[in-house]
């Protein structure tokens, strides 16, 4: 079976054995096609929304944001790797709740080169509200600045956290709304076998 198979099953388990809508799509060497992709809005999400939300399948939009070392992050810059895109804010109650689980998952993958942890805060006053928090807290994966919502508009983000995970290819292959365990050996797997697979 091959990697981005085993994947797809070890995640859709945890979607099973957790009750959360966590949609699965990985693609063998072709471009989505109807039915391939799992609608999101199908699943069960904190708010109603008019419009389908971005689905696991589709390409990642690029961004340009600052980091909160000064620097400035495009997603385009991380092509060849493997991207967990979470969209967050310091007055969100469940952000704060998942972030450790976050932290515990970077930890593990840190040293792989092939891995990337990006934290979209949108929080509107900024460096000045997200600072000190992330400090406190001792976070260490990368955090982004995005007080205009220029993330949240691309992904068509309802309400945060929401999280995507972004393929070699730079590929939605999970989407997931709502705080989640990240720390969970089987999501541990599951993105191993993701960074092992040189496919996607």
């Amino acid at each position: 079976m091959e990697a981005s198979n085993r994947l797809l099953y070890m995640v859709a388990a945890v979607v099973v054995v957790v009750g959360l809508g966590l949609a699965i799509i990985i693609e063998n060497h072709r471009a989505p096609q109807m039915g391939d992709v799992t609608d999101y809005a199908t699943t069960k999400a904190p708010a109603a929304r008019e419009s389908a939300p971005v689905a696991a399948g589709g390409k990642a939009a690029d961004f340009h944001l600052e980091s909160l070392d000064g620097k400035t992050i495009s997603l385009d810059q991380f092509q060849g790797k493997v991207v967990f895109l979470n969209v967050w804010a310091t007055w969100c109650e469940p952000c704060r709740e998942e972030m450790p689980s976050m932290q515990t998952l970077y930890d593990e993958f840190r040293a792989n080169k092939d891995f990337v942890m990006l934290a979209v805060s949108q929080d509107e006053k900024g460096r000045s509200a997200v600072a000190p928090y992330v400090a406190k807290n001792g976070y260490q994966f990368t955090i982004l600045l995005d007080p205009a919502n220029q993330v949240g508009d691309a992904y068509e983000v309802s309400g945060v956290p929401e999280t995507f995970i972004i393929d070699r290819k730079g590929r939605i292959v999970a989407h997931h709304m709502g705080a989640f365990d990240w720390s969970r050996p089987d999501v541990k797997d599951a993105l191993q076998q993701l960074l092992d697979s040189r496919e996607g």
